[in-house]
């Protein structure tokens, strides 16, 4: 059996990341929209004091320890506010980085394993992996992680050159890319160095930084818009980059979708009905779709 076409399976790839970008943003707008219910109700609430039970431990048993605390109206709804405004897209934008990151690994990964000559020569691995490996496809298997996991300690802009060594594809290229660099960067911060910029956010994202050192880099929901709006670009910058490298057939199929055969009955009636004479109508606009999940408004 031959392999699937390889531009196939790089389509495939971008539209699965695609949808899955499609779906945080749902995810985000449906998360945010519940804070928002839950604010009204608060503050529509007869109460003064709202009280509220939460996990504060968790038994050997697998039952929960609950804590109850009490809360007046603005002080519960300023935890909801620090919920919906700045922990929500922080933790959204972490899953777009994520879903991003996955993709341009898989897609080096599937090119190199059908391509293993791009390895180069001077790629090498450990003699143990060699001798443990069944076959010279686990061998480049075992070599192409080898090179994944290296490019992974590799900064945006490092990955990018590398990407285009082994590849001919320049991320750098891509607009983009250059506001992904900065949001992963602004992933890392939040992640490494409790939300406050070091001299390495500084490095990474040059013109693009949007604090000084030491201050506080903010994440909020028009910045968490921001950058799903620059993944999907990148996506798409990517689709039709891979296309150029690797023809898909099912992404031309989905661009420029064929028109149905008439049906046979239609023609058998044609044939026994007089014609019935109308006015011309314009010819029906043909509509492109790539056939993917998109959200309602971008």
């Amino acid at each position: 059996m031959s392999p699937p076409n390889i531009g196939n399976v790089l389509y495939r790839l971008v539209s699965s990341a695609q949808t899955a970008l499609f779906d945080q943003g749902e995810l985000t707008q449906l998360t945010y929209g519940a804070f928002d219910v839950v604010a009204t109700n608060v503050t529509n609430a007869k109460e003064s004091e709202i009280e509220i039970s939460y996990p504060v431990g968790y038994r050997p048993d697998k039952t929960t320890i609950l804590g109850i605390r009490k809360y007046n109206k603005e002080g519960l709804l300023g935890r909801y506010q620090l919920l919906a405004h700045q922990q929500m897209p922080i933790n959204g934008l972490a899953q777009l980085v994520t879903i991003t990151e996955a993709l341009l690994s898989d897609i080096v990964r599937n090119i190199i394993i059908r391509y293993p000559q791009k390895l180069g020569a001077k790629r090498t691995i450990q003699l143990q992996a060699v001798l443990e490996a069944q076959s010279l496809e686990e061998v480049h298997l075992r070599a192409t992680d080898s090179l994944l996991h290296d490019l992974s300690y590799k900064s945006p802009a490092e990955f990018s050159e590398a990407l285009n060594n082994l590849l001919a594809i320049n991320l750098m290229e891509c607009p983009a890319f250059h506001k992904y660099i900065e949001l992963k960067a602004t992933r890392d911060i939040h992640v490494h160095n409790r939300g406050y910029v070091n001299e390495t956010y500084l490095k990474k994202s040059a013109s693009h930084a949007r604090a000084r050192a030491n201050q506080f880099l903010p994440v909020d929901i028009p910045y968490f818009l921001e950058s799903y709006e620059a993944c999907l670009q990148l996506t798409e910058w990517l689709e039709q980059e891979l296309n150029l490298h690797w023809y898909s057939s099912e992404r031309e199929s989905a661009i420029n979708p064929q028109p149905l055969a008439p049906s046979p009955s239609l023609t058998t009636v044609e044939e026994v009905v007089a014609p019935v004479e109308s006015k011309p109508t314009a010819a029906p606009t043909k509509q492109k779709t790539h056939g993917k999940k998109k959200p309602a408004a971008r």
